[in-house]
This record gives structure tokens, C-alpha cells and sequence, in this order.
């Protein structure tokens, strides 16, 4: 397995562990009621996920080009091992929610005080923060998967809806690079048309997946929901997400066919 193969998954990792942990801004943000703080705190680990998804690309159609350069026609198992890294990085970020609720907790209530993100920064590197984390290092609890229960209050729509956005948008950069091997003629085109798939999938995750976790986090801050219900929805949706990246491995060959075959007749 080459360099750049090894970083690619490394990179995917990253991207979806901090996805999964987002969902958990949601429930600091209601348990301090200082969702703002949340957010933009957080947006420090999005600067590292975003920078890690700009890497990912360029290194994998350099893989794509140095394989067809080689006369290899398919790499369909480095894929294959790519997507199963977003449901390892989503299952690790899912374990990792609780840890991340009592440290960014901290860390929202440290930023209120001092409101310097340098000093929080250098107090989270420091020996004083590693050993908080340490400390506070925790599973899930299993009532949360044992307590799921199917029922009419289940909320299937937005489940569903969720399970298939996830799906698209974990292979719309895959498929768009994979076309290259079926179209190498025009993998120019190919590998810039992620945004078609991708484009539907946001669609669906900002006209109702968004609007209804963020609908329920004014409910339960104006104490119309209560955080129990809210902390079930949260790990629905998480479940929704690794559901959406098995998913994937299904809709990546097709995917990467209608943009190849795309590619040629745009």
C-alpha cells in the first residue's frame, strides 16, 4: 500500500469522525445554553476536517492517474477500503461522542470566562488538559441502543432520508474519481462531477435533516422537548449516518458508471 493510499484513508478517517462528532455540539449547546460558543468552537476541528477533504481529492486521482499511466484498468478494492474507513471514522466518532460532550462542555464554559481561543487552545494541549480528557474518558451508554425503540414516535422520514444523503455524499468523490477507470479519455470531466451527486444530497440534508435537529434544539432550550428525547434523536441520526456509509458500498459502482457515461455526453 503506497504513501499517498495510507494518508487517503487517514484523511477520510478524520473527515468522518469529526462529522459524527458534530452531532454532539448539539447536546452541549442545549446542556450549557450557549449554542453559539458550541458551533464556533467546533468550527476549529471543521478547519481540520475541511483542510484534510482538500488534501483527499488531489491525492486520490493521483493514485487514479499514476494506475491508468500503469495500464491498470480498476483499482475497485482501494475504494472499496476507502468507504469502509468513513464507517470505522463514524463507529470510533460515535464512541467518542460522550468524551467529546464533558470536553467541549469545558471547554464552552474555559471560552466564556477568558474568551481567548489561543489560551484555550494552549490549555487543552497542556498537561492539565490532557489529563482532564483522560479523566473524562468514557463509552456510551448501552441504554441508548437498547432503549430504540420502532415504534410510531420513531421518526422514519428524516431516518431514512439521512441514511440516503449520508450514503451519496460518501461516495460522490469516490464515484467522480472512480468514472476516470471507465472513461480515462475524459476523467478531467469524470472527477468534476462530484458536485452533481453531492448537490442532491445537500439538498436533502438542508431542506429537512438540519432543519428538524435544529428545530428540536430550540425545543428543547425553550424546554418544549426534553434532552432525553433529544439525546435519542441525536443517536438515531448517528445510526442513520453509519447505516448511509454501508450504504455507500452499494451505490458507489453505479454512481461511478452514470458519471463516466455522464462525462461523455454532458
Amino acid at each position: 500500500m503506497s504513501t499517498q493510499v495510507v494518508i487517503v484513508l487517514v484523511l477520510t478517517f478524520v473527515i468522518n469522525l469529526i462529522s459524527t462528532l458534530s452531532y454532539a455540539v448539539r447536546i452541549v449547546g442545549v446542556r450549557t445554553g450557549r449554542v453559539a460558543i458550541s458551533f464556533a468552537l467546533f468550527n476549529i476541528l471543521v478547519l481540520i476536517s475541511r483542510t484534510a477533504n482538500g488534501f483527499q481529492a488531489p491525492l486520490l486521482a493521483k493514485t487514479v492517474e499514476n494506475d491508468i499511466k500503469n495500464g491498470v484498468s480498476h483499482n475497485e478494492e482501494l475504494f472499496r477500503l476507502i468507504i469502509l474507513s468513513c464507517s470505522v471514522g463514524t463507529i470510533i466518532g460515535a464512541l467518542l461522542v460522550p468524551t467529546f460532550q464533558r470536553v467541549l462542555s469545558k471547554a464552552v464554559m474555559n471560552f466564556s470566562q477568558h474568551r481567548s481561543i489561543p489560551k484555550l487552545i494552549l490549555h487543552g494541549l497542556s498537561k492539565g488538559g490532557i489529563i482532564y480528557f483522560r479523566e473524562n474518558l468514557t463509552m456510551p451508554n448501552k441504554e441508548n441502543i437498547t432503549g430504540i425503540k420502532l415504534d410510531r414516535d420513531f421518526p422514519w422520514k428524516i431516518f431514512i432520508l439521512n441514511v440516503v444523503a449520508v450514503g451519496i455524499l460518501t461516495i460522490g468523490v469516490l464515484s467522480a474519481v472512480y468514472a476516470s477507470y471507465s472513461n480515462p479519455d475524459y476523467r478531467t470531466t469524470a472527477s468534476n462531477l462530484s458536485a452533481f451527486i453531492n448537490g442532491f444530497a445537500t439538498i436533502i440534508l438542508f431542506t429537512f435533516i438540519d432543519p428538524y435537529l435544529s428545530s428540536m434544539t430550540d425545543d428543547v432550550i425553550l424546554g418544549t422537548c426534553s434532552q432525553d428525547t433529544f439525546k435519542k434523536h441525536i443517536v438515531y441520526t448517528m445510526i442513520a449516518r453509519l447505516l448511509g456509509t454501508l450504504l455507500a458500498q452499494i451505490l458507489f459502482l453505479p454512481a461511478s458508471k452514470i458519471l463516466a457515461w455522464t462525462a461523455t455526453w454532458i
